[in-house]
């Protein structure tokens, strides 16, 4: 474990979390809301997933079951919000089907296995990248896989902590080695990094008042 990046990474924390206060992120009620949420956000705004996250509740389908056994063109309307509906359809199908016929349907003894473990099954899916893996492991099985994004890239190549060209694993081990396993800890920095790339780290840096543009370096 680095010492000086350990000491880097908290003081960074530490003014995010000054800056802004606890996050509570992920919303949701359950831990299938968490995946099912996990795999509409991708290459798509939080609004739109909050919208067919809605419509999937209304239908009555943010259980895994009613989800698998459900008609496959009412799933594609509920999710249509979202984006991509025909393939975020055939992803969320794919994975119930996953932990039906692997796990027999048990979402918590699929969740509660070891975290590598786990991490790995979710990556041979199809459509669930690191990214979802990560955040499905973090914020679905409270199990401490520290979740990398397109913000946390921006932030942390911006400011010189980290090359620009760094790779997913890369960039995740940049954490997982210097932090403490701690899942309450790397939920919040998660979605700390996520408040400051959304207000001040876009695809054009917008700097004044950032929190971290003091620990910048030249």
């Amino acid at each position: 474990m680095s010492s000086a990046r350990s000491r880097l990474l908290h003081q960074i924390y530490t003014t995010l979390r000054q800056a802004y206060g606890p996050q509570g992120w992920w919303p949701a009620d359950t831990p299938f809301e968490v995946i099912v949420g996990a795999i509409l956000t991708q290459n798509t705004a939080w609004k739109n997933v909050r919208r067919a996250m809605d419509n999937l509740k209304a239908a009555g389908l943010l259980q895994l079951q009613a989800l698998l056994q459900a008609d496959e063109d009412q799933v594609r309307q509920c999710v249509r919000p979202s984006g991509y509906y025909n393939q975020k359809t055939r992803r969320l199908r794919t994975f119930c089907r996953h932990v039906a016929q692997r796990w027999q349907g048990d979402l918590e003894a699929f969740l509660t296995q070891d975290m590598e473990g786990l991490r790995r099954e979710l990556l041979s899916l199809n459509g669930i990248g690191p990214e979802t893996a990560d955040s499905i492991v973090l914020y679905a099985a409270h199990q401490p896989s520290f979740v990398v994004d397109t913000y946390t890239h921006r932030v942390f190549s911006r400011h010189g902590w980290v090359p620009e060209e760094v790779s997913y694993e890369e960039l995740r081990n940049y954490f997982m080695d210097a932090l403490e396993p701690d899942v309450y800890l790397f939920k919040e920095f998660h979605a700390l990094v996520v408040r400051v790339g959304h207000e001040h780290c876009g695809r054009k840096p917008s700097c004044p008042g950032c929190p971290l543009e003091p620990l910048r370096e030249e």
